[in-house]
């Protein structure tokens, strides 16, 4: 038997090809929309792709289940749950395929969505009776559960699916043998849950050990434990979900139709039309020069989720690249199936070297140079674009806390008289947030340089209090305060909350614990010595 697990870093995305290597079979689950890797490894080890699974209808991603089916033509296989539009065969609980001496078992494990399965893959030359394996899915990370909130528009309440989850979880999945490998859909940087763990397999019993959703607790208390502290969702999520299961082009029919060179003239043309333009280069090159009115997104870090969250999926967009990487950023728009790409601009910036008037530059400051800005009487607003837990842990005083995937919806809350220093933790987000705000016909804005990582290298002070900065526009909260080891107690007598240590074995120190509130406030407890 051949299993082998593909992971897609950019977008935290497991997948699997299963084979029957004495009889030429294969199955691959959970595919990403760019399926080459998959066709070679399948010639290479002289197996047929003759099924593709879907745990689920992923809302992160376009899976390559059409892909596959146009190249190979797999049989599409989803939950009995399912609806969609293609044709599928739909499995039941305890259905099994069989590909020669592997046999894949499917078990209904709804939550995460209705439709949700799991999938026990079975080497018969081994053991008939014990799964060698548990593809879960989006059911059971390592270190996490499945969300259950994200089917909210589509008629679902997280509450409906929790109580789902819970059940699968512990009627489906907790009674298979410890031994059992459990190989999830994603991996740490997923926003499809909360707590995920870099590591991208593992054991069920290592899961019954450390995990924290699989601690013995009524479904009432995992209920609020799964349905609490979530990432924000990005807003293309709901869109990829519905499209997976929709009829669509394949992903080379639509680089095909996007990868099209365009002169500058042709690129102008289109942005006075109103077409998106997104500069792909890293941040360092755009501040430098960028044409005016152009979004930056950079190749080199989560580039696709950004886009997902920032860009308008139904406004054209329009490319500029370092020469030859064009094609890499419309496969990977392509993935969330942003397929709205008109073309690129042929020669990159270098299109735009004799035309200065059409350039605007970020200006980037050092750590030492802000750090006089601030003290100064034109002191600048400082825009912390980082998540707010990110903000909690340290931040600069007197900066204000609004996310990057807040920014569009806040810009309007944000004052113009007055210079900006934006920053993040390194450079890449403050980036996306300086290109929003010169958009948006924000003035005097300047990028921290290194980010906040970068300020306390310098040596620079922070603060770790989640007190309200001294500028923070009307409006704003922060909702935890910190405790300290000592206070644990007392806060639990008196406040009826339960305290856990909801990260992965390997990160656990014996003084810091998560404080799970049950009323109307929540804190978190502080860092142990050795945080």
């Amino acid at each position: 038997m051949l299993l082998k697990q593909y992971y897609l870093n950019c977008l935290a995305h497991a997948s699997y090809l299963i084979g029957d290597t004495t009889g030429g079979a294969a199955v691959v689950v959970d595919p990403q929309r760019d399926i080459q890797r998959y066709l070679q490894d399948a010639a290479e080890n002289r197996l047929r792709i003759r099924h593709v699974f879907l745990t689920h209808f992923h809302a992160d991603f376009i899976a390559g289940h059409l892909e596959l089916r146009a190249r190979t033509g797999a049989q599409i296989h989803l939950g009995a749950r399912a609806e969609a539009e293609y044709p599928f065969v739909p499995m039941a609980d305890g259905e099994s395929l069989h590909l020669g001496r592997v046999r894949l078992t499917v078990l209904e494990t709804p939550g995460h969505t209705v439709e949700s399965i799991s999938i026990l893959v079975f080497d018969l030359d081994r053991d008939a009776e014990r799964p060698h394996a548990a593809l879960t899915g989006d059911t059971l990370f390592i270190g996490d559960v499945g969300r259950p909130d994200l089917r909210a528009s589509l008629g679902w309440s997280a509450e409906e699916l929790g109580r789902l989850l819970y059940q699968s979880i512990h009627t489906k999945l907790l009674p298979l043998p410890d031994s059992t490998l459990i190989y999830p859909a994603h991996g740490a940087g997923s926003l499809c849950g909360k707590n995920l763990s870099s590591e991208t397999v593992s054991t069920l019993g290592e899961q019954r050990r450390v995990n924290y959703a699989l601690q013995p607790m009524t479904q009432e208390e995992f209920l609020r434990l799964v349905t609490t502290d979530q990432p924000d969702a990005p807003p293309y999520f709901t869109y990829d979900a519905v499209l997976n299961t929709k009829e669509r082009p394949t992903l080379q029919r639509v680089l095909e139709r996007e990868l099209k060179p365009l002169t500058l003239e042709g690129l102008l043309v289109l942005q006075e039309a109103g077409v998106q333009v997104l500069d792909v280069r890293e941040p360092a090159e755009y501040a430098r020069a960028h044409l005016t009115g152009s979004l930056n997104i950079g190749l080199g870090g989560a580039y696709a989720t950004w886009a997902g969250t920032v860009l308008d999926r139904e406004t054209p967009l329009a490319l500029i690249a370092d020469p030859g990487r064009q094609e890499e950023a419309a496969l990977r728009l392509g993935r969330i199936g942003f397929d709205n790409v008109v073309g690129y601009l042929e020669d990159g910036i270098t299109a735009l070297e004799d035309h200065p008037g059409l350039l605007t530059g970020t200006e980037r400051v050092t750590p030492a140079e802000a750090a006089k800005a601030i003290a100064s009487s034109a002191k600048p607003l400082i825009l912390d674009v980082r998540q707010p837990t990110e903000w909690q842990q340290a931040h600069i005083e007197g900066s204000v806390n609004i996310p990057l995937n807040r920014l569009k919806e806040r810009l309007g809350d944000l004052p113009r008289d007055r210079p900006m220093l934006v920053h993040c933790a390194g450079g890449y987000r403050s980036s996306i947030a300086a290109g929003l705000l010169q958009h948006a016909g924000v003035e005097g804005v300047t990028e921290l340089q290194g980010g906040l990582s970068g300020w306390e290298g310098a040596g620079l002070p922070v603060r770790s209090s989640p007190e309200y900065p001294a500028d923070l526009p009307e409006g704003f909260q922060y909702q935890a305060d910190f405790i300290s080891p000592d206070e644990e107690q007392p806060f639990d007598r008196d406040w009826g909350c339960k305290v856990r240590d909801v990260r992965d074995a390997r990160g656990r120190r014996a003084a810091a614990r998560e404080v799970l509130w049950r009323g109307p406030r929540q804190r978190h407890a502080s860092k142990g010595p050795n945080d």
